[in-house]
């Protein structure tokens, strides 16, 4: 008989541009009260969110998540967010996800590009694919969960 209690498992869930606004707030947590930890600190995510398609431009969960997450963390320092899919493909895209940080939207909109239109069109893929930051690691042959990555320095 296993007297050992199962592990807590915590599911990420729900639409991608709400659950980024979550992972901006922890991020914004560890950055400006060190809490829930001291930095410097890394806080793993793993779940699978979904994106209500409005716009006709291109992307996945993973990207549009990461590009809601840098509008919300526009200017804050030492912040840097990585949302990506364990198989290696995020929608019907050739990335697996994005890394963003608080220059993101800067240093995008220094090259002319609108963060914010890019994500009501749907098309975090086009706006990662000019600023910078797709992840594309090819097909890794393992399915296990879309990941997030919050790090704090």
């Amino acid at each position: 008989m296993n007297h050992h209690s199962p592990v807590p498992k915590h599911y990420v869930e729900g639409e991608a541009r709400e659950v980024a606004r979550v992972v901006a707030g922890i991020a914004k947590s560890l950055i400006a009260d060190s809490m829930p930890l001291a930095r410097p600190a890394c806080v793993i995510l793993g779940g699978e969110t979904t994106v209500t398609v409005r716009g006709a431009g291109r992307g996945g969960r993973n990207q549009e998540l990461a590009l809601a997450a840098a509008l919300a963390l526009d200017g804050w320092d030492g912040v840097t967010v990585i949302a990506l899919a364990t198989d290696g493909t995020d929608g019907p895209t050739d990335a697996a996800g994005a890394v963003v940080t608080g220059d993101t939207v800067r240093l995008a909109r220094e090259q002319g590009l609108d963060a914010a239109a890019f994500l009501a069109a749907n098309d975090a893929y086009s706006f990662f694919d000019r600023a910078g930051g797709l992840l594309r690691t090819g097909p890794t042959n393992t399915n296990v969960n879309d990941l997030t990555f919050i790090l704090a320095g």
